[in-house]
């Protein structure tokens, strides 16, 4: 079966970007990707994988 990424620079982008996490675990998906995340630090996007149950990308 087909297993999905949402791409956040895409999707949910009636709301900021950190918060796409959230809608992202919220529609169903289990892992994320996105394009120029450079107005965050690392710290900021691990801490919303962590706290959405999310991964980066898929294996």
């Amino acid at each position: 079966m087909p297993r999905f990424a949402a791409n956040l620079s895409m999707m949910f982008t009636e709301v900021p970007f950190i918060e796409r996490f959230a809608a992202a675990r919220k529609a169903g998906f289990d892992a994320v990707e996105f394009l120029f995340p450079y107005n965050y630090s690392t710290l900021q996007i691990q801490k919303q994988l962590e706290q959405n149950h999310l991964t980066l990308g898929h294996d």
